[in-house]
């Protein structure tokens, strides 16, 4: 590896190894080179190269962020992307110590996200939906989005090759360009089958090659993740739902639910595509309700028990 000459040819040089050798996405490429370049407006004001900044460079650097009033979530994800340039840096043998390491950023409060009750996901899906193309899009996106538990990018990027509906399966590309299997209920199979003769006529009319994507819009192309977002956002507005709803929240719910009937947490994990077990345990959220049920059952005083 060449040794770059100054920060801004370092970022480029880091991002270009995150998208050929880490398969990053183009969100997370997006976000990296955000903070990196930042980070070298900040350095170059101080009249400081990359390869001579201290711990302590980067602890002021984070302080002056709190500072700007910038919430910890947004501190902690730069910090992330100093930590991965530096750490890369280090292993290319551009500088010989790490400054990011033993480097804490501000601790985020853990909030659970918001999730529908089993009536509201009724209220959701059960409301009416016209037989035209858009109201049966529409339909199949929200059965499979719960039915799934995908991210909305998962969902956007569904291909129509990696249907299966007899199998109830479709293969999805999650984080870091990884494929899993994801699982479709019977009403989101249902919803998907009735949805596809309206795709196969508005790609005829579309008058382009087939773009082998599930969902398309009117012209025949690819359904954005951003159009995936908006649609579940007025949906939900449209069943006379009393909280905000994004996909996230659905793939919230999709966890929660399967948590409430007896799902064990590594199961859920392989669903949602997690990593970590850490990770599942942060989107995930389980009801007084269940734990109550699992107490009064297992506990010798528990209150099935009490008139032994």
């Amino acid at each position: 590896m060449r040794t770059p000459h100054n920060m801004t040819d370092l970022v480029a040089d880091y991002l270009r190894h995150l998208a050929s050798e880490r398969r990053k996405s183009a969100a997370t490429l997006r976000a990296y080179g955000s903070d990196l370049r930042a980070f070298a407006a900040w350095l170059a004001s101080s009249d400081r190269a990359v390869a001579h900044a201290s711990r302590f460079d980067l602890r002021r650097y984070l302080v002056e962020l709190e500072e700007q009033g910038l919430v910890a979530t947004s501190v902690q994800r730069k910090l992330a992307s100093l930590r991965g340039m530096y750490g890369w840096l280090q292993q290319k043998g551009v500088i010989d110590k790490d400054p990011t390491k033993l480097l804490k950023g501000p601790r985020a409060p853990k909030r659970v996200p918001r999730f529908l009750t089993a009536a509201e996901v009724d209220q959701l899906l059960g409301q009416p939906f016209d037989e035209s193309p858009v109201g049966c899009r529409d339909q199949a996106i929200l059965e499979t989005l719960y039915s799934t538990g995908c991210r909305v990018s998962e969902v956007a990027g569904m291909e129509l090759a990696d249907l299966d509906l007899d199998e109830g399966v479709v293969r999805v590309l999650g984080k870091g360009q990884k494929q899993r299997i994801a699982l479709l209920g019977k009403p989101a199979c249902a919803a998907i089958a009735a949805w596809l003769p309206h795709r196969r006529e508005l790609v005829r009319a579309g008058k382009r090659a087939d773009p082998g994507s599930l969902w398309v819009n009117r012209y025949g192309r690819p359904l954005s993740a951003r159009w995936v977002f908006a649609t579940v956002v007025d949906r939900a507005k449209a069943a006379g739902l009393q909280q905000s709803l994004t996909p996230h929240g659905l793939r919230h719910s999709f966890a929660t639910h399967l948590l409430d009937r007896g799902a064990d947490l590594r199961t859920v994990q392989e669903l949602l595509g997690h990593a970590r077990l850490v990770t599942t345990e942060i989107y995930t959220h389980v009801s007084i309700g269940r734990l109550r049920d699992v107490y009064d059952k297992a506990h010798p005083l528990g209150r099935e028990r009490t008139g032994d």
